[in-house]
């Protein structure tokens, strides 16, 4: 594609060229789109008590609560929730972050800027180790019953 930039057919063919590059990325931008939409990720909490899935937007679509809550105060059930729910949303980012890779790259500036855009969006912070919730342990499930606490 190398001459003068007044040459006819040069020209055309730096144009064609471009186009072709235009028409790549914007098939692989919609591929990433779609794969972006049906993407679902679920979590667990490493005691068993509860289970979270979350669609593409990280919107909560499902939630499954085991026999164990029964044993377990409400507070620890609630703050179980939430760390798995953000156990998931960090699943939910990288996954996105690799459609992305995987689909547009990360060579173009845009590709870098939707990656870091979705990190931002879905992140709730560094990935914990644990999705237990602080305080939480095995001991809680079997020595504390909620239901001996309640007032009737």
């Amino acid at each position: 594609m190398e001459g003068n930039i007044l040459d006819p057919d040069s020209a055309h063919e730096r144009l064609a060229a471009w186009k072709d590059r235009i028409d790549k990325l914007a098939a692989d931008t919609q591929a990433m789109s779609e794969r972006l939409q049906e993407v679902r990720v679920t979590a667990s909490d490493p005691n068993g008590l509860t289970e979270v899935t979350i669609d593409s937007t990280g919107a909560l679509v499902d939630l499954r609560l085991t026999e164990r809550i029964q044993r377990t105060s409400p507070e620890a059930v609630a703050r179980t929730i939430m760390a798995t729910l953000g156990e998931a949303k960090n699943k939910l980012a990288d996954r996105s972050q690799e459609i992305i890779a995987d689909t547009v790259g990360t060579q173009s500036p845009a590709a870098r800027a939707i990656a870091d855009s979705v990190g931002q969006h879905l992140r709730s912070g560094p990935a914990p180790e644990s999705a237990a919730a602080p305080g939480v342990d095995d001991q809680d499930y079997e020595t504390h019953s909620y239901l001996d606490e309640r007032r009737w």
